[in-house]
């Protein structure tokens, strides 16, 4: 089973892929940056579970 830190962050970073887009389509400068953040931080803790799950052994 993955990590619960690389499940949060992959939908994290979907979430800001969709943010973005919803961002870019509205003029919404705002929104499209804050989207670009959270993929960032769902890429950061995406990373996190995966070196939890190196160090398990999987």
């Amino acid at each position: 089973m993955a990590d619960h830190d690389r499940i949060e962050g992959a939908a994290k970073n979907i979430g800001g892929k969709i943010k973005e887009a919803a961002g870019k389509v509205t003029g919404d400068h705002k929104l499209e940056a804050e989207g670009k953040a959270d993929q960032v931080a769902g890429k950061v803790q995406n990373a996190v579970g995966g070196a939890k799950d190196a160090l398990r052994g999987k």
